[in-house]
């Protein structure tokens, strides 16, 4: 078997981020359990004000422990387009040096940016030549015009996507995190497991440790409310995550609203960091009382304790071209601890799993009607008690599990990159 040399994975966020934490280091620690060599660069936001230099070094140490060595550069937002280019330069120059200095093998580039530096410098290089993995995650350029932020077909949006263009023809490997986003990009790989030109390409949708979310039963579901202050004979839906943007509030809202009228014991669970008072209004406006809900903000450690508390989870997320690249992470969370999800189609693979696992219910639209009904078969899957319960967790363990097919995927990837290097 190939043996896999040193990476370095580059993030255009900083390392206290949620995402870096709770998605990029699971997984680097996992190669390095694989016998991969990691760094990481990060770009810090005003390191200077938000980074004491002893910090600094403590992460430093406490990363270096885990055998992952953190470098960092300074974030640029004023003049977005001339600072983000300003930073892909940077992050260029520095991975080029890191690249001479550490005879590094692979550049894992966590979306565009990150894989601008990683193949400009590849091209950098004078000796050895770095094999670039393009982790791309979503589609970039599309997710910018459907947020509204670039107008379709505008200038920054040509530009980008030529970027793109260049960017897949340079990349050594691709990972994306949907099969809908692979049959749009790499459609022969379905197949063979790589492009047309040999390329290896892997789906990793967006996994979660198994470990930190358990499933409930009957016991512990009682014991956490009972600790949160639920009633208990209350039926809890629970939603997790932000609202805005891609998250639809108005439509979580008036599911919730339904859900009070097809259910006099409906209890709603937030978790979100938004100010609470908003919602907290709209959910007494269509008749929950003070005893009826929970909203607020809880430790990501907490997460998966008030989760054991509830009997279903909702998940609407803006249905648009750019969300077939998506993997929602709360999702898979969900699943994890048992929960049957609601989802509405059309976001990323999730639908197409949800039906064929029979872990929850996709409804195509958000009319009181469409609700209704929903609800009502979510209560015929309920029905089925602790085997629903399992089937959810059995889909977790199945689709998202980070060490089985997260971490092991990237491993695939990386070993596939190394024999290409070994054959060239």
């Amino acid at each position: 078997m190939t043996q896999v040399g040193k990476t370095l994975y580059i993030a255009y966020f900083g390392l206290r981020e949620p995402l870096v934490q709770n998605q990029v280091l699971p997984y680097l620690r996992a190669l390095v359990a694989g016998g991969v060599s990691v760094s990481l660069l990060t770009f810090e936001r005003e390191p200077a004000k938000l980074w004491k230099a002893d910090s600094i070094e403590e992460q430093r140490s406490k990363l270096s422990a885990e055998g992952i060595e953190w470098s960092y550069l300074t974030y640029h937002k004023r003049l977005s387009v001339i600072a983000t280019a300003y930073d892909v330069l940077c992050g260029a120059i520095f991975t080029a040096r890191h690249v001479a200095r550490n005879n590094t093998h692979i550049l894992h580039a966590r979306v565009h940016m990150p894989a601008a530096m990683a193949v400009i410098a590849k091209k950098l290089s004078l000796n050895r030549k770095p094999k670039v993995l393009f982790d791309i995650r979503g589609f970039m350029p599309e997710e910018y015009t459907d947020a509204g932020v670039w107008p379709a077909g505008g200038l920054l949006f040509r530009v980008v996507k030529r970027v793109e263009r260049w960017l897949l023809r340079e990349s050594d490997g691709f990972v994306v995190l949907t099969e809908r986003a692979r049959g749009i990009l790499f459609r022969e790989s379905s197949e063979t497991g790589c492009d047309r030109e040999g390329r290896p390409v892997e789906v990793i949708p967006c996994c979660v440790d198994l470990a930190k979310f358990v499933g409930a039963d009957a016991t512990s579901r009682k014991e956490t409310r009972a600790k949160i202050g639920i009633p208990e004979e209350a039926f809890v839906a629970c939603y997790v995550g932000s609202f805005g943007g891609w998250y639809l509030t108005e439509e979580t809202l008036r599911f919730f609203s339904v859900l009070k009228k097809v259910k006099a014991n409906a209890f709603a669970m937030v978790l979100t960091k938004n100010d609470p008072e908003p919602l907290v209004r709209a959910l007494k406006a269509v008749g929950y009382g003070d005893n009826d809900y929970f909203v607020g903000s809880v430790p990501p450690e907490d997460v998966p304790r008030h989760l054991a508390g509830a009997d279903m989870a909702v998940s609407f997320i803006k249905k648009c071209y750019s969300k077939q690249a998506s993997s929602p992470t709360k999702n898979a969370e969900y699943l994890a601890c048992g929960l049957p999800i609601l989802i509405n189609e059309g976001i990323g693979d999730s639908d197409a799993h949800v039906i064929e696992d029979r872990t929850g219910v996709v409804i195509d639209g958000f009319a009181e009607d469409a609700l209704s009904s929903a609800i009502h078969a979510m209560d015929e899957l309920l029905a089925e008690g602790e085997a629903l319960s399992s089937r959810c967790r059995e889909s977790a363990e199945r689709r998202y599990d980070l060490h089985t097919i997260g971490a092991e995927a990237y491993r695939r990837i990386y070993r596939a990159l190394s024999e290409r290097e070994g054959g060239e």
